[in-house]
């Protein structure tokens, strides 16, 4: 397999791409990887590549030298819309946050308790259409 513009690619997706050759009854190879203009963050992203089948590895690196990517857009990297918390750092508190959210949400789904009003504003504000996006799934 050759992967053309890979430079473009975060490095869970080479790595799918990679496990996709060689399922039949002859080997694979994901051999050349093509790139244009690498800055130096590519080259070293590319190069992790090359020497690790560790799909989990691959995908901490991408997520340390590329950021979570836009959570409410689009955006394959760089950094989320919070304004304070750190994704990595405050890891812990962001999953205790979560299943504080979830347990609120599930108590008052839409945020039309008189209490969670204010909330229920500030949301509709800050995030907008990215919360009717996500009614989807």
């Amino acid at each position: 397999m050759t992967v053309a513009g890979a430079e473009r690619f975060g490095l869970a997706q080479l790595h799918q791409l990679r496990g996709r050759v060689g399922r039949g009854n002859h080997a694979g190879f994901c051999g050349i990887l093509l790139g244009e203009e690498l800055n130096e963050q590519s080259r070293e992203r590319l190069t992790a590549f090359s020497q690790s089948t560790d799909g989990f590895a691959l995908a901490e690196l991408d997520f340390q030298m590329r950021g979570p990517g836009d959570l409410f857009g689009t955006q394959q990297h760089g950094l989320p819309p919070l304004r304070i918390a750190n994704l990595q750092r405050d890891k812990q508190l962001l999953e205790e946050t979560r299943s504080e959210a979830q347990l609120l949400t599930s108590k008052d789904p839409g945020l039309r308790h008189p209490d969670h009003a204010r909330l229920h504003r500030q949301m509709l504000v800050r995030y907008g259409r990215a919360l009717e996006i996500s009614d989807v799934g």
